[in-house]
C-alpha cells in the first residue's frame, strides 16, 4: 500500500511537469492522496489534519524568513546594493579567468542574499549577458552560474535551506555553517580550478559591456549602498539571530533607499510588498523582483511539503521505505545511501524544499549526531536537487539566467560535493575494516 500511494504522488508529478502544471497542484492533490491513505491505516479526518498541522508548524520560523528574504532582496535593489556590487564586479572581467569569476561572484552574491533564484536573477543575467557578448561558450558560463548561486544556497546565514535543514535537525545554522565550509573547501578549489581551465580554454574575443553605465541611469552608485551587506556578514559573523539580522538590514537598505537613492516611503512601502520594479525598461528584466509577493509560492510549497511530514510520520508511511535504505547503507555506507535517496527524493519531490524533507525522515535513523547528519544533508540533497533537470531547483535558475537545461553538466560544485563526501566515506569505512 505504501509503494502504491507513492506511485500515485510520482504520477501527479510527473503529469504536472508534463502538462507545464504548478508543482502546486501536485503538492495539493499528493496531500489528498496521502489522506486518503491516512483514512485507509484508520484516522480520522481531524487526527490527519492534526498530523498536517504539526509538520507545518515545525517551520512557521522558516516561514516568517521567507518573508523578510522577500524584503531584503527587494530593498536591495531599491537602495543600489546588488547594482553597486554588479557594477565592482564588472570590472575584473578578464576574457579568460570569466569562467572562472562568474562561478566566484555568483557564489559571493548567493551568500549574502541566500537566495539562489535570486542571485540566478541579477549576478546570474549579468554574466550570461556579459559571456554572449563577449563570445563565452556559454555551456560553461551557464555551469559556473548554477553551481555559484548553490554555494551561498547551501551555506549562507539568510539561506532558507540551511534555515529548513539546521530546523529539522535542530542544529545550529552558525555551527553548520563553519562545519559546510570546511567540508566543501576541497570541492570549492577543484571547482576553480575546472572553471579555470575551461575559461583558458573557450575565452572569446567579444567586445565590452558598459554595466556600470547601464546602472547609473537609475542609481546613484555609492559605496554607502553596499552597507546593507556589510550589516549582514558582520551580525552573521557576531552570531546575532538571522531574522534580527535582516531586519538591521532591512532597516538600513530602506534608510539609504530614502537618502541616497531619493525614493519616496510610498514607493518603498509597495516594494516591500510587490518588488522592485525599475523605471529603465532595459534595467527591468536585470533588476526586478523581490518582494513579499515573490516568497508566497515558494512558502506555501515548503507549507504543503511540511504538512507531508506529519503524516509520514504518525501514520508509518514511510516504514517499508526506511528499511529498504537501512539495508542498502550497510552496503553502500550511509554516505551512499543518502546520496541515492537525495537523488530519488528530488526526482519526485521536484522542489529542494520537499527533497530535503524526505531525506532527512527517510534517512534521519542513520545518522544518530543531529549535526554530522545536518552536515550531511547539506553535502547531498541541498546539491543534488538542482542537478534533477524537471526541478524548479535548478530549471529556475537557469531559466532566469538564461542559460541552457544542458549546462547542469557543467556545475562542477553540485556533483563534485557530494562525490567528494563519498569518497571520504569509503577510505574511512576501509581503514576502519582494515583496524
Amino acid at each position: 500500500m505504501e509503494f502504491i500511494t507513492f506511485g500515485l504522488f510520482l504520477a501527479l508529478l510527473l503529469t504536472c511537469v508534463v502538462l507545464d502544471i504548478s508543482v502546486l497542484a501536485a503538492l495539493v492533490g499528493g496531500l489528498l492522496v496521502f489522506w486518503g491513505y491516512g483514512r485507509l491505516k484508520g484516522f480520522g479526518w481531524r487526527e490527519l489534519a492534526t498530523m498536517s498541522w504539526s509538520g507545518v508548524r515545525t517551520v512557521q520560523n522558516i516561514l516568517i524568513t521567507f518573508f523578510l528574504i522577500g524584503m531584503l532582496t527587494a530593498l536591495w535593489r531599491a537602495c543600489g546594493t546588488i547594482p553597486v556590487i554588479v557594477c565592482y564586479a564588472a570590472k575584473l572581467i578578464r576574457p579568460e579567468i570569466f569562467v572562472l569569476l562568474t562561478f566566484l561572484l555568483n557564489s559571493l552574491m548567493s551568500v549574502l542574499t541566500g537566495t539562489s533564484f535570486g542571485t540566478a536573477a541579477t549576478m546570474g543575467v549579468i554574466c550570461m549577458s556579459v559571456a554572449n557578448a563577449m563570445g563565452i561558450s556559454p555551456f560553461w558560463v551557464g555551469g559556473a552560474v548554477l553551481s555559484g548561486v548553490f554555494v551561498g544556497d547551501r551555506c549562507s546565514p539568510v539561506s532558507t535551506s540551511a534555515l529548513l535543514v539546521s530546523t529539522l535537525t535542530e542544529t545550529d545554522i552558525y555551527d553548520n555553517i563553519r562545519a559546510m565550509l570546511r567540508t566543501a573547501l576541497v570541492p570549492f578549489l577543484l571547482s576553480c580550478g575546472i572553471y579555470l581551465w575551461a575559461g583558458a580554454r573557450t575565452g572569446g574575443g567579444g567586445g565590452e559591456v558598459d554595466v556600470q553605465g547601464m546602472f547609473l541611469q537609475e542609481f546613484r552608485l555609492s559605496p554607502v549602498c553596499l552597507l546593507p551587506a556589510a550589516v549582514i556578514l558582520i551580525l552573521a559573523l557576531c552570531r546575532v539571530n538571522v531574522r534580527r539580522t535582516m531586519l538591521a538590514s532591512i532597516v538600513l537598505a530602506f534608510l539609504i533607499a530614502m537618502t541616497v537613492q531619493g525614493l519616496p516611503v510610498s514607493r518603498l512601502l509597495s516594494t516591500l510588498i510587490s518588488g522592485y520594479r525599475a523605471d529603465d525598461p532595459a534595467l527591468s528584466a536585470l533588476m526586478n523582483g523581490g518582494g513579499i509577493l515573490s516568497m508566497v509560492r515558494v512558502a506555501a510549497i515548503v507549507c504543503i511539503a511540511s504538512s507531508y511530514s506529519g503524516i509520514f510520520r504518525d501514520t508509518g508511511l514511510l516504514g517499508p521505505i526506511q528499511g529498504k535504505i537501512t539495508a542498502l547503507a550497510r552496503r553502500a555506507t550511509p554516505t551512499g545511501a543518502v546520496i541515492l535517496t537525495s537523488a530519488a527524493a528530488a526526482a519526485v519531490s521536484c522542489n529542494q524544499s520537499l527533497a530535503i524533507m524526505l531525506t532527512h525522515q527517510l534517512c534521519g535513523c542513520l545518522e544518530e549526531d543531529k549535526s554530522r547528519m545536518a552536515i550531511l544533508l547539506e553535502d547531498t540533497v541541498v546539491v543534488i536537487a538542482p542537478m534533477i533537470p524537471w526541478s524548479i531547483a535548478g530549471a529556475v535558475p537557469l531559466a532566469s539566467a538564461g542559460a541552457p537545461t544542458v549546462c547542469i553538466l557543467a556545475s562542477c560544485f553540485l556533483y563534485l560535493l557530494p562525490l567528494y563526501r563519498l569518497v571520504v566515506s569509503l577510505v574511512r569505512d576501509r581503514r576502519g575494516a582494515a583496524a
